[in-house]
């Protein structure tokens, strides 16, 4: 499993954005920039993450984005749903029903528990702490 460009940008977007001081804005060509995302690309993820209500977005000479929600609201999880939609590690898990060979699949009950605790991760995993983490190793690579 492997997660697309496109989550892993949303990503690293939030995270700059999670970094930034509170009511600060960052415009979407600095955090392509900084971050090394091609901005067409940034502006349909920045778009969706908008439309999401995970950031908001102001165009004009004082606009920009920034996180429409604390940082400690926002999971990993969330912003992965934005882009890739619901989380599934095989097909069996996609619907509520799985599949007709659940009942005698000896690795439904395997892909449902990963399933299950990488959720678990994803939703405890919150931009508060991957901004923190950032930090701390931004002023590591500094020393």
């Amino acid at each position: 499993m492997e997660l697309t460009r496109r989550a892993d940008y949303a990503i690293r977007a939030v995270i700059y954005m999670a970094r930034l001081a509170e009511g600060e804005r960052a415009s979407t060509s600095e955090i392509a920039s900084e971050q090394h995302i091609p901005l067409p690309f940034l502006a349909k993820i920045i778009s969706q993450l908008a439309v999401a209500g995970v950031v908001d977005a102001m165009r004009g000479a004082s606009g920009g984005v920034r996180l429409a929600r604390s940082p400690d609201e926002i999971s990993m999880l969330d912003v992965i749903e934005v882009i890739e939609g619901p989380l599934a590690l095989n097909h069996c898990l996609c619907t509520s029903n799985g599949c007709s060979l659940k009942p005698t699949c000896p690795m439904y009950e395997v892909w449902a528990d990963v399933q299950r605790r990488v959720v678990r991760r994803l939703k405890a995993t919150t931009f508060d702490k991957l901004a923190r983490r950032a930090d701390e190793l931004s002023r590591r690579r500094r020393s």
